[in-house]
């Protein structure tokens, strides 16, 4: 690959250590790696940056990447977490291995369009022969940096939980098939483009044992750990019913807390929760616009950060978001904490910063998430010279508080995913329509 340069970023936001902000610079790209920052640099291959913001590319810590193709699903648009699940359970349980591999392509070039270069997935279900390998070879075609989960559920209806029956899976073939996938898939170098970790989907979805034993082969294998808690009333109410305590002592004690764990939502969290994940480095997918679609609150993200928690955003499944945006993602989270703490609770470049350097520490990923020569070159660039842009007097605070919706440029590991806001390397029309013909025979 070639030396490339990004020419004349007018607006540099670095977030390294300092969290610089530099004017009117170059950065040199080789082989997908960030080598130079400066001025007056050359190389035969130059972006012209004028004019624009440059940012890390965003990063996403939870998504459900086949529910692009069940948004807004009648019976499911005004329900609660538990009954929105129950809604949508038997409809998910038509899908295969072609609905999988699509919708995580639409759902990724969504993504990419919004400036996103890295993204966790959460696939816990796997109906009609639908394997963790489609959205692996999903994400390949797309080009983003992918953190696939092999997500689990075994506790069905007839057994108390929430699924139906048809839709979990014995715990012992779970456990073989995330042997399978960290073995074929898994890649722990630096630079990684996939890597894999274990997500029972949540505590009233699988059993203790299930919990224990996966972060027992989690730990074995050198993978992280995620799944769903604390995300509403009903969550804490069944976790004291039937565990006898609150979500994060049940998560201590089945070893689900420490720096290779990551918890999506946690909108329930109590004061010792969060002294709990600051001490043992767990960190948090906050999924904003999701927490307020299903109606679950507002995620103490404040208190979080102030402890020291490790916090990164989340866009979360498009049945319970409908959309998968950063930005606004970004944008929601700014305006709940104000909302909830007041209008000094959090600044635009704080929720920036959530949304790149938090999420790649929230993933474990040290090479990526700020622009610094040595880091991994996932770059997005940002034209504000349309209307969303017109009149901002600070161009870095205008991309959460105004946009642009769409990303202009978006490199990963050096290679250009989207190119003057268009995704490059795929027919996105004839993805749609392909979508929308599978959408059409699942909601018939």
């Amino acid at each position: 690959m070639p030396s490339m340069i990004i020419k004349n970023a007018q607006t540099l936001v670095t977030m390294d250590t300092t969290r610089r902000e530099l004017n009117n610079v170059d950065i040199r790209i080789n082989d997908g790696v960030i080598t130079e920052i400066g001025h007056n640099l050359s190389a035969e291959v130059q972006v012209n940056a004028q004019g624009c913001v440059v940012t890390p590319g965003l990063v996403n810590t939870h998504h459900h990447l086949y529910q692009t193709m069940t948004r807004a699903v009648p019976g499911g648009q005004d329900a609660l977490l538990f009954g929105w699940l129950q809604t949508l359970y038997p409809i998910w349980s038509r899908m295969g291995p072609e609905h999988m591999f699509v919708s995580a392509q639409v759902g990724l070039a969504e993504l990419a369009l919004s400036g996103c270069s890295m993204t966790s997935d959460h696939l816990y279900l796997y109906p009609n022969g639908a394997r963790l390998d489609d959205t692996i070879e999903a994400a390949r075609t797309i080009g983003l940096r992918f953190h696939a989960t092999r997500g689990s559920m075994s506790i069905g209806e007839s057994d108390g939980g929430l699924p139906p029956d048809q839709l979990v899976e014995r715990e012992a073939d779970i456990l073989k098939d995330s042997i399978r996938v960290i073995d074929q898939f898994h890649d722990a170098s630096e630079g990684a483009m996939v890597r894999v970790g274990l997500a029972p989907c949540s505590p009233f979805s699988v059993s203790r044992d299930l919990m224990r034993d996966s972060a027992l082969l989690a730990r074995d294998k050198g993978v992280m750990l995620h799944t769903h808690l604390a995300e509403n009333d009903e969550d804490i109410s069944y976790s004291l019913e039937k565990f006898g305590c609150r979500p994060g002592q049940y998560a201590e004690d089945l070893g689900w807390v420490g720096e290779d764990v990551w918890h999506a939502h946690c909108v329930k969290l109590d004061s010792s929760e969060i002294e709990l994940f600051s001490r043992t480095g767990t960190g948090v997918a906050h999924c904003p616009c999701s927490n307020c679609r299903l109606g679950s609150g507002i995620a103490p993200v404040r208190q979080m950060r102030d402890a020291g928690v490790k916090v990164g955003l989340g866009v979360d499944g498009s049945a319970s978001n409908d959309a998968a945006h950063l930005l606004s993602e970004a944008r929601q989270a700014l305006l709940l904490q104000r909302v909830k703490n007041g209008a000094d609770a959090m600044s635009a470049r704080e929720t920036l910063e959530i949304a790149t350097l938090g999420g790649a520490k929230v993933l474990g990923r040290s090479d990526c998430g700020s622009i610094e020569v040595g880091k991994r070159a996932d770059i997005a660039i940002w034209d504000l010279n349309n209307v969303a842009g017109a009149g901002n007097w600070d161009p870095v605070a205008a991309l959460v508080l105004t946009g642009p919706h769409n990303v202009r440029d978006l490199f990963v590991e050096g290679r250009k995913v989207v190119g003057d806001g268009q995704l490059l390397g795929q027919d996105i029309g004839n993805l749609i329509e392909r979508h929308n013909k599978l959408a059409a025979v699942l909601a018939s």
